[in-house]
């Protein structure tokens, strides 16, 4: 019997250690982290809305967003192996109207003061923002189970975070700062896109379509690789330092191309892969904080 992410604990603490798992820390950083980066670039400094807008990012919204998906994923997940742990929650039924309170609940004080401080611009990226946070995975929507616009979907959860910075703090929109969203935008899709992959024969088994059950996990790999290669491609036309992290697409290249011949029934064994990513973010992540070190040193001098 699968294990329940609280341990079947009824307390207080349960249902804090149940909302601390489905709301998935491991994956934190990578919403808190676009928005930081791109509201301090463009603001060029450290304010009461920097710090409100990284703490938002970094733990209400990703409770929304995982948390929404585990509760309505959650007869599915039964059927993942790879849930129950840092890639997913599996919490008990009972639980689940809780995490979808507390969902909101997190987030509202949040919004309200990003609201009130931003422009009409920046409400309607972060009303968007949190459309497709709800329509990804909320019955009578499910975006996830539109193959092709699931991986638009999830990709969305990470490059409008960097948006809303950047309306937040009012950046003028350029060529340059469209193609490194683009980047980052096809990034996002490839990852989900491969994440799909491992999830092939259970998805299938649940009745869940996606981008890979559609077309297969071996065209989905080449597909993901492929895109991969056009983002850094599209890094190189951006300022400098971007032209550098042109370099950064190559590692996801290189991790998904080893599964570039998985067949539908062995679509498991890109989990391989899917765990290397999750640990190459990080790598990437530190890669990228010392390009904007320098681009930000480059401001200075």
């Amino acid at each position: 019997m699968r294990t329940t992410a609280d341990g079947g604990r009824t307390s207080a603490a349960g249902t804090l250690a149940g909302l601390l798992a489905t709301s998935r820390p491991l994956s934190w950083i990578n919403t808190a982290y676009p928005f930081a980066a791109a509201y301090l670039l463009t603001a060029g400094r450290v304010d009461a809305a920097f710090v409100v807008g990284t703490l938002f990012f970094l733990v209400p919204y990703n409770l929304a967003m995982y948390g929404i998906n585990d509760v309505f994923d959650h007869d599915s997940d039964l059927r993942n192996p790879r849930k129950g742990g840092v890639e997913g929650a599996v919490l008990e039924k009972a639980r689940h109207r809780g995490v979808l309170w507390a969902a909101g609940l997190a987030g509202a004080p949040f919004v309200a003061v990003l609201l009130a401080w931003g422009t009409w611009v920046s409400a309607l990226v972060l009303a968007g923002s949190l459309a497709a946070v709800y329509a990804y995975s909320a019955p009578g929507l499910r975006f996830k189970e539109v193959p092709g616009l699931d991986s638009a979907t999830s990709s969305l959860h990470f490059v409008s975070p960097a948006v809303f910075g950047l309306a937040l703090a009012g950046a003028e929109p350029t060529p340059q700062l469209g193609a490194l969203l683009a980047a980052f935008f096809l990034w996002g899709m490839a990852s989900h896109a491969f994440g799909a992959v491992q999830d092939v024969v259970p998805d299938r088994e649940a009745g869940i379509a996606s981008i890979a059950t559609v077309c297969g996990a071996r065209r989905t790999v080449r597909g993901a690789a492929a895109a991969y290669l056009l983002a850094g491609v599209l890094m190189l036309t951006t300022a400098w330092p971007g032209p550098w992290a042109a370099l950064l697409a190559l590692p996801y290249v290189a991790n998904v191309l080893p599964f570039a011949r998985i067949d539908d029934a062995g679509s498991a064994a890109a989990h391989a892969g899917w765990r290397r990513f999750l640990w190459l973010n990080y790598v990437t992540g530190f890669l990228v904080t010392l390009l904007l070190i320098a681009a930000w040193w480059g401001t200075l001098t």
